[in-house]
Parts: structure tokens; sequence; C-alpha cells
């Protein structure tokens, strides 16, 4: 599916080499795992088989690159997810999937499990009590699945003595393994995956057992310059958790070669040298680069590609902080920080070429509008309508021009559409009778039964995946979350209709 999106949205735009990539990583981390004894833990950053993000910025990626990898290892490795309890406490939202992080990590078990990778135990982080979690933790019990407590600790993570110790991570529990390679992921940043690993070498060493610990996170990329525009499309992605980009401190003094990382690494990094030290005599490794087995930056085949794409993401990001900012889900300082993220990039809001013709269209109409920049760059629009809305119009545009079909075509028929609007309006209770994007695509579907020009727009809908959409408001959840099925691109102007 994501090869013929690859295939028919991005032609000849690729900046990443991905088979490169699944090779080079590969071999990286097979060594890795052999350079220690008994168990190795693996840090697994982003997403592990739906990285958007990366085939966004990069180009060529391929989302479930890092699964493919794991899938040749799975008879020797078994996967720990790991949830901040926090963050079930607060109902935190996945942003490219609209749904709740404790709900994405039952999808997650679903997942591994259909495709043979056994999936041993839930890590609740920074557990206190809290409700929610309790009650996730029943849910998962009840599906059979161990769920361990790690708690928040005192002074962490400049107290060594207290970290290293029965009343820092010895508080923790055990988390039980079987399995010589431990795949420690998580539904988002944030969630304590690094900390469950460095609690569970404290563990394994008391227990007598040989166990070492790396990290294989894509971004940021070590070996492209601290500004690239990939490295800041990283921070606009982790606003919400203020990472800053930074030069690797460590590996500069000890190899004297400038590389990049992030804060939350450099700050880390000397609890994990004093780990070491307790358990082997002396580190592995010298700097937080060090600890990483990151091959992306060497599978970049066109820096230009990804540096457009890159800068693309930032816009996405800045927006999506703005309707955020407006909704009151997001803080002042992080709209600033992407506001600066858009300076250091040297674009502009404006660069996204959906914003321009969105807005000419609303002032053209006095009313809501919307516009798409299909791959080979032509733009569409939509207006709102008596019978539907922007976004509605502008996906029925977008089908019609893709099918080849005269733009003054109907798709349906008005005698299909009012039925529905006289059923939300009369009978469940809505103040708007404009059918949403996906009532539309129901009808449609309806309609390509005995209709030929609705059937041949119906076949364009997978040929929407990787658009650029851009809307003058904010759109209902229903929209939003229609767009992300699609797997358009979805920006919108921070006011409501």
């Amino acid at each position: 599916m994501y090869k013929n999106m690859e295939e028919s949205a991005m032609p000849n735009k690729i900046g990443f080499d991905n088979e490169k990539y699944l090779k080079m990583q590969s071999e990286h981390i097979r060594r890795r795992i052999a350079q220690f004894g008994d168990k190795l833990y693996l840090e697994f950053g982003g997403k592990l088989f739906d990285d958007y993000h990366a085939s966004r910025v990069l180009p060529g990626f391929k989302p479930d690159s890092k699964l493919q990898m794991l899938l040749q290892l799975k008879d020797e490795a078994e996967i720990v997810i790991v949830i901040n309890s926090d963050d079930i406490e607060k109902n935190k939202i996945r942003g490219d999937l609209g749904i709740t992080y404790d709900l994405d990590v039952l999808r997650l078990v679903n997942v591994f499990t259909k495709i043979g990778l056994y999936v041993s135990s839930v890590v609740l982080t920074r557990y206190d009590g809290q409700p929610t979690a309790d009650a996730f933790q029943s849910r998962l019990e009840m599906l059979g699945i161990k769920v361990y407590h790690h708690y928040s600790i005192k002074g962490y993570p400049s107290d060594l003595k207290h970290i290293i110790s029965d009343e820092g991570y010895g508080k923790n529990d055990y988390i039980e393994t079987s399995r010589k390679l431990v795949v420690i992921t998580a539904p988002g940043p944030g969630s304590g995956k690094m900390a469950t690993c460095l609690s569970q070498l404290y563990h394994e060493h008391k227990r007598g057992i040989d166990a070492g610990y790396a990290k294989f996170e894509t971004f940021p990329i070590w070996n492209l310059p601290l500004r690239h525009p990939v490295n800041l499309a990283y921070e606009a992605a982790t606003a919400d958790l203020n990472d800053v980009n930074m030069i690797d401190p460590f590996h500069l003094e000890a190899y004297g070669e400038t590389t990049v990382n992030y804060n939350r690494d450099v700050d880390i990094f000397p609890v994990l040298n004093a780990m070491f030290e307790n358990i082997l005599g002396e580190s592995p490794y010298k700097s937080p680069t060090d600890m990483g087995v990151n091959m992306a930056g060497n599978c970049i085949v066109d820096d230009e590609v990804t540096c457009k794409a890159a800068k693309d993401e930032i816009i996405r990001r800045y927006y999506i902080g703005l309707c955020d900012r407006r909704k009151g889900l997001i803080s002042e300082e992080e709209e600033t920080k992407l506001a600066l993220l858009i300076k250091q990039a040297n674009v502009t809001p404006e660069s996204r070429k959906t914003v321009a013709a969105a807005l000419a269209k609303e002032k053209e109409t006095g009313a809501p509008a919307a516009a798409m920049e299909l791959p080979d760059g032509t733009i569409l629009t939509g207006r709102t309508s008596d019978l539907l809305g922007a976004a509605s119009g502008l996906l029925l545009n977008a089908l019609k021009h893709l099918a080849g079909l005269d733009d003054n075509i109907l798709l349906m028929s008005p005698h299909v559409i009012e039925p529905i609007m006289d059923l939300k309006v009369n009978h469940l209770g809505n103040n708007n009778p404009r059918i949403h994007t996906d009532e539309t695509l129901l009808a449609l579907s309806i309609c390509a039964t005995t209709d030929d020009n609705a059937r041949r727009a119906m076949e364009q809908i997978s040929n929407l995946r990787g658009c650029e959409v851009h809307s003058t408001v904010i759109l209902s959840a229903v929209d939003e979350r229609i767009f992300k099925r699609l797997g358009i691109n979805l920006t919108c102007e921070p006011k409501y209709n």
C-alpha cells in the first residue's frame, strides 16, 4: 500500500534510499547485540511500524522499516511496551492517528502479536496510583498481559547515588523477560523508554545477569548539521516535550568530532555512564552518540529533496500548533518555539502553497474554503455551499480531477444529499446541515453502484494519500479524522467557523 502511494504521490522526489538503510541498519544492530553477553535492552525511539513523520521528512523512507528489521530477529526478541501513567490520566492523543496513548498500546499489542512478535508485558511509568492507570491495568490483565509499575525517582537524573540504589531504580518492579533481545517501545515520546532500560540494567546486575543497552532512534540524525531542516523538523515534532537539538559535548570531547544529539540524552548520559561503570567496571560508551545505532544520515541520496520535505513538515507542525493553541491544548511557550523554528528553517507559513489558494477562495466566496495540492503541483479548491462544507467539496473536486472528469459533473444528486441533511437536522439534532467528509464518501460510494462517474471517482481515493490540504477554518473532529485516514496532510487557520 505504501509502495503504491510512494510511486503515485511522490514521483521523482525520493531523497532517501530505503533498501540501503535496511541493510546498513540491520548490520549495525546485529553488531551491537553481539557486543553484550546475556541480554540487550534495545530502546526503539519513534514509531516501530508507522513512522509517518520519518516518511514525510525523508521521502523514500518506509513507515515500517524498523519493523522489517525486527522481524528478522523475531525468534530471539520480545517486546515490552511502556506508557507514562500521566499520559493515560491526561488522555494524551497520538497526533498522527488521533487516538489516545492507552488505546494505541492496545493497538500495538494487537499488531505485533498478529505478525508473530512476542509482546511480554506493559510497563506503567511514573505510576502514582492514577485511577485511569489502574483501570487500564485491569483491562490489560483481562487480556492476559503482564503489567509492571515504575515510579518517579527523586533527584532524577542528577542524584546518581540515590538513582542507582534500592530506593531509586530498586523500587521499580523487575520486568521478567525470557529472550536475549528485549525491545523497549512506546506509543510516543516522553513515555520513559530509556529509564525503563536503565532500571532493568540495575535489576539484572543484582541478579548476576550481564546486560547491555543500545538506542535505536531515527531523530535527530547525528551526522547531519545541527540546524539541518530534518533535525529542526524533529524539534517541531517534539515541541510539547521541549526537546532541543544540541552538539553532543561528550562526543566532541572524546573524539574531537561534532555530532548532534538532543538534550534529554545528553542530560541522562552521566547516569548511564555511572550505571555501566557499576556493572562492568567501565562504560562501553563515551558519549550519547555512541549509544545509538542510527544509520539514516548515511542513506540520504538527495539532500535538496529532504530539505524541502522537512521544511514543509515544520510549516505543518506550526499550523497544527496554532490550532492547538486556539483550542487551549498547548502553552504559549510551545507556540513561540514553533514560530522560532519556522524562522530558523528560513521559511514562512505562506511557503505552503495551499494557504494562499484557500484564503483567496475564502475572500472570493465570503465563506470558509479549502485548497489541495496534488503530487504534480496542481492546486484545487473547495468552497462552502448549501449542501457541502468546503472540505467535502474539495474532496469531490479532487476525485473528479484525478478521474479526469469535467468539473461541472455532479457526482451526487441533491436527491441523495438532502435526505442525509434532513436526518442530521431534524432527527439527530445537528445545527449544521451540510454533510461532513465521511458522509460525503458514504453517499458517493452508494451513488457509485449505479453511476459510472461516481465509480470512477471512488477508484481515485487511494491517490489522495500524500496530498496537502489547507482549510481557512478549524475543521470538525470528524473531518480531521477522515483526512488522516486518507493519508492527507491537513493544516488549518487557527479560527473557527
